[in-house]
């Protein structure tokens, strides 16, 4: 009989009680015995979910890390074309053409003496660059340069390199290894958006051996502080430096910004040109060169940078010049006229036409007779909105709409809600005779109410602004620094008393301000987008949704990367692009500076050809001191293309659909610019010049990016009068200089006003001869206040006078 003390033995360590009960358990499960409740493997919907994707990028990724291993490995990729390298200097004290021939020595040994294809001596038609074969590297390489300081040059340069070389000299711990130009270089590209970098020294070989290793220390600090994150620095004095360089190119994983692969492109290897017989004056411009950023197709368009937009004739698929395959027989030479693979000619049913404007319908604007369910329904708002009046007699309805509901001098302006009080006013300021009739303003779609804004006082034409008097070259020195002069203290006045204007003495302010309006909120107030229309929006193009118009367009460039459609040249294949209808003046200046700049041939996208209103979000270079205003001349870069414009420059408010207009462009924040310009899908960049003088490069002004495509987008110019109390009593006081005469006073009547110091009121009637008035606000009015009542009028950009 056991006890509390007695021992008790630990149980048998087994997950079974017997064999039996073993063998049951590696059977079926249908064959075990439920002994207990049957456990869920019940997943999550969202498990699943986010396993599916883990799975699928993974997938992805290791296709891609296959490919670029069997590239790799066999360097016969036919849809990578030659690298394209570019030589950008830092400093003025640096060698490009020592850099490149370093790079052609090493390239250019005896072993592979077969494997260049240089053509840089061609016949007077056209010119070429040259493209280099390194088997032992598998690499193509075509190399081109920038001049030092000439910013357009090196612009030019990044859009189409595959890398950039920045090339700078050391030859001491003191040396300035980035100059004030070379800053600015930097600071362009960056905006512009960067492909690989990296960064090279040269002149090591003349610093001491002792000092070398710090001088090489301290430069290349220095030069990867300057340059982005995560570039690499090479020393190139030796072959050694340069052998370890094309390594580099060869083996590391090239960035391509994300805006140039979103369009086919080609930099032009050759160039020749072909006179039309029965047009002289037009001809075929040859041009040759490899397909990047994605396939081509012949029904596109094309755009040459700096020259227009055009169709193709035809695209001839060459054999491939300067091939890696193992196979080939070597490069071609000069008098050798490659073989053609395919000749593709384009569609006429499917071809792109060169629409530029719209053509507008004259009777677009006509005003049609109502129905009679929208006269009824007319009817019935006007019963609705009926209101019992006491008015004069041979008052008519629509000057009965204007009449307010005087207020009694007992009454306060604060009590009850003022703007209940105001409700029922309009606020649009419509036209009138010098007798004083109120005539009935017709809104057209297309009337052109803002085009010559020169021709008549009403016009935009603010001392202030002043935005259509233009530097004209024929202007002396002296006359040129005195406008600078003005344009400066018209900046520092704006940005001190922004929109505030001066009611001229000589011209009722009914008239000079007539085409403005009051806005009971600018937030909350309606203005229609298509009132009041100018006759250029008559010719542009717009969409009911630009973002759904977007994703159709990039889904058709897709399906010609994967050959979807007839008549495409597929990425990195060697073609000749007929290019017709081009004027011969034109091809003879091109062939004249090909060789300072290279041409870059764009594939246009659907609809990128037409013309519309493009906004950009832009801000200021901080290295620009001179004003920049709304109306001036400036050089838009936008990708491949060049605009020569005139934008106006606004805020940029989210919330609204109202946004006013920035007189200036003020440095330390951004503004959107509103241009016409043919049709652009964003991710774009954007870099803006500015011409300075005759003669004189251009300057780097600004930089932003593509922000949308929108001709509703509103722009509200602004203007605040003001006027000064000259007696107060509480709520009420006599307000002076802000009119002139009684009848303005009574012309801007409905009008809300608003003070400094965040009083509201309204006007009450005139007081004598020369422009007093009485108000009553909301609140008792200091005599250290200042009255203001504020106008808007829509504004639009300047149509282009030539777009490229």
């Amino acid at each position: 009989m056991g006890n509390a003390r007695a021992q008790k033995n630990k149980p048998h360590k087994s997950r079974f009680s017997s064999k039996s009960s073993r063998n049951l358990h590696k059977e079926n499960t249908e064959k075990r015995p439920l002994i207990g409740p049957k456990r869920s493997h019940h997943v999550p919907i969202a498990q699943k979910a986010r396993a599916a994707r883990l799975n699928h990028s993974k997938n992805l990724r290791d296709k891609k890390r296959a490919d670029l291993l069997n590239e790799r490995r066999t360097g016969t990729d036919s849809s990578v074309p030659p690298l394209i390298l570019a030589l950008i200097t830092l400093s003025s004290r640096t060698n490009t053409n020592k850099a490149k021939a370093m790079f052609l020595d090493q390239i250019n040994k005896p072993e592979e003496s077969r494997n260049i294809m240089e053509m840089e001596s061609m016949n007077s038609k056209g010119a070429s660059v040259a493209t280099y074969l390194s088997r032992r590297h598998k690499l193509r390489l075509t190399v081109i340069e920038a001049n030092h300081g000439d910013l357009e040059s090196c612009l030019t340069a990044a859009k189409v390199a595959d890398a950039i070389a920045f090339v700078t000299a050391a030859s001491s711990e003191k040396d300035q290894l980035v100059d004030k130009d070379g800053k600015l270089c930097l600071s362009m590209l960056r905006a512009q958006g960067l492909p690989s970098v990296f960064g090279l020294i040269q002149d090591l070989v003349n610093v001491p051996v002792k000092r070398r290793s710090d001088v090489k220390k301290v430069s290349s600090s220095v030069l990867e502080a300057e340059m982005p994150e995560g570039s690499k620095v090479f020393f190139a004095d030796g072959a050694e430096d340069y052998e370890q360089v094309l390594r580099y190119l060869s083996t590391h994983r090239l960035l391509n910004p994300q805006w140039r692969s979103n369009r086919p492109y080609l930099m032009a290897q050759k160039l020749e040109f072909i006179p039309d017989i029965q047009r002289p004056e037009q001809g075929i411009l040859l041009v040759s060169g490899y397909v990047r950023g994605r396939g081509l197709t012949v029904n596109q368009l094309v755009h040459l940078t700096g020259l227009g937009d055009y169709q193709l004739k035809q695209v001839d698929v060459l054999e491939d010049p300067c091939s890696l395959r193992q196979d080939h027989k070597g490069p071609k030479d000069e008098a050798m006229e490659l073989e053609k693979a395919s000749t593709i000619c384009p569609d006429p049913t499917l071809q792109e036409q060169l629409i530029l404007e719209n053509i507008p319908d004259p009777l677009a604007g006509e005003q049609t007779w109502p129905t009679e369910e929208e006269l009824s329904k007319a009817d019935e708002e006007k019963q609705s909105r009926l209101k019992k009046r006491l008015l004069p007699k041979g008052t008519s309805e629509y000057q009965a709409a204007w009449i307010v509901d005087e207020v009694s001098d007992h009454e306060d302006f604060h009590e009850g809600n003022p703007d209940e009080k105001m409700e029922g006013m309009d606020f649009s300021i419509h036209g009138r005779d010098e007798e004083g009739v109120i005539s009935e303003e017709r809104h057209s779609k297309h009337e052109d109410v803002s085009s010559d804004e020169d021709a008549s006082i009403s016009d935009d034409n603010d001392d202030d602004d002043q935005s259509e008097m233009m530097i004209e070259e024929e202007l002396t020195e002296e006359s040129r620094q005195a406008e600078l002069e003005r344009l400066k203290a018209a900046h520092a006045a704006d940005a001190e008393f922004p929109d505030e204007v001066d009611t001229p003495l000589d011209v009722p302010a009914r008239q000079r301000f007539a085409k403005y309006r009051g806005l009971k909120s600018l937030r909350t107030s309606a203005w229609d987008p298509k009132e009041s229309l100018p006759q250029q929006y008559g010719k542009i193009f717009s969409f009911e949704s630009f973002q759904r118009t977007r994703k159709s367009v990039f889904a058709k460039a897709a399906g010609v990367d994967e050959g979807l459609f007839n008549g495409s040249v597929p990425l990195g294949a060697y073609a000749r692009l007929h290019v017709k209808d081009l004027s011969a003046i034109s091809a003879l200046k091109l062939l004249s500076t090909y060789t300072q700049m290279p041409l870059i041939v764009c594939g246009l996208l659907q609809h990128e050809s037409k013309m519309s209103v493009l906004h950009f979000s832009i801000r200021k270079h901080e290295s620009y001191l001179e004003p920049l205003r709304s109306k001036d001349s400036m050089v838009f870069h936008v990708g491949f293309r060049i605009f020569r414009t005139r934008p106006i420059f606004s805020t940029d408010d989210i919330n609204m659909d109202k946004h006013k207009l920035e007189r200036f462009l003020h440095p330390g924040r951004f503004s959107v610019a509103s241009i016409f310009a043919p049709i652009c899908f964003l991710p774009l960049p954007l870099v803006v010049f500015k011409e300075t003088g005759i003669g004189e490069r251009l300057t780097l002004a600004a930089s932003g990016s593509l922000k949308s495509v929108d001709p509703d987008r509103i722009v509200l110019k602004k203007i605040v009068l003001s006027g000064y109390p000259q007696r107060v009593q509480k709520q009420r006081a006599v307000i002076r200089f802000m009119f002139h005469n009684p009848e303005d006073v009574r012309w801007f009547k409905p009008l809300e006003l608003s003070t400094k110091y965040g009083r509201r009121g309204r006007i009450k009637e005139p007081v004598g001869t020369h422009g007093a008035m009485k108000c009553v606000f909301d609140g008792v009015l200091q005599q250290r206040d200042a009255v203001c009542v504020s106008l808007y009028k829509r504004v639009y950009p300047k149509w282009p006078e030539l777009a490229s």
